[in-house]
C-alpha cells in the first residue's frame, strides 16, 4: 500500500532536515495537487515503539502542504519535550497527521519505514 501524499510530503520534509538538503519540489507539488493550498489546520505527532516521540499543532492560517512540511520538522526536532529525532528513530518512527477539516476530524498513520520483526 502506497502512503497517501500528506503521509509522504511528511516524511520528506523530515528527511530534508536529516539529509540537510532541499528535496521537496514544491511548486511541482502545489501544481499536482491543487487542495494542498487549502487552509487546514494540522496535528503531526511521530511515534516511537507507540510512544508520543513528538508532537507539533499548526497555526489554522497556513495553507495544507505548509502545516505538514513545518509540523512534521518541528515535531521531529523542535518540540520541547524531546531530543531532536536521529535517523534511526526516523526510521522506526510511526507518523501521524490529523486535519481539521470544515467536514471534521481526518487521521492517518504512516507505520515505521523500518519496523521490529517479533517472532
Amino acid at each position: 500500500m502506497s502512503r497517501s501524499v500528506l503521509l509522504q510530503l511528511s516524511r520528506d520534509s523530515i528527511q530534508e532536515v536529516l539529509q540537510a538538503q532541499n528535496s521537496i519540489d514544491k511548486k511541482s507539488l502545489l501544481g499536482e495537487h491543487p487542495l494542498l493550498h487549502q487552509v487546514v489546520k494540522t496535528t503531526t505527532n511521530l511515534y516511537l515503539n507507540d510512544e508520543l516521540r513528538g508532537s507539533y499543532e499548526s497555526d489554522k492560517n497556513l495553507s495544507l502542504a505548509d502545516a505538514v512540511i513545518i509540523g512534521a520538522k518541528k515535531a521531529a526536532f523542535e518540540d520541547p519535550a524531546f531530543v531532536p529525532l536521529s535517523t534511526s528513530e526516523y526510521l522506526h518512527c510511526e507518523i501521524e497527521l490529523i486535519l481539521d477539516t470544515p467536514e471534521g476530524i481526518i487521521s492517518e498513520k504512516d507505520p515505521a519505514i523500518l519496523s521490529e520483526t517479533k517472532t
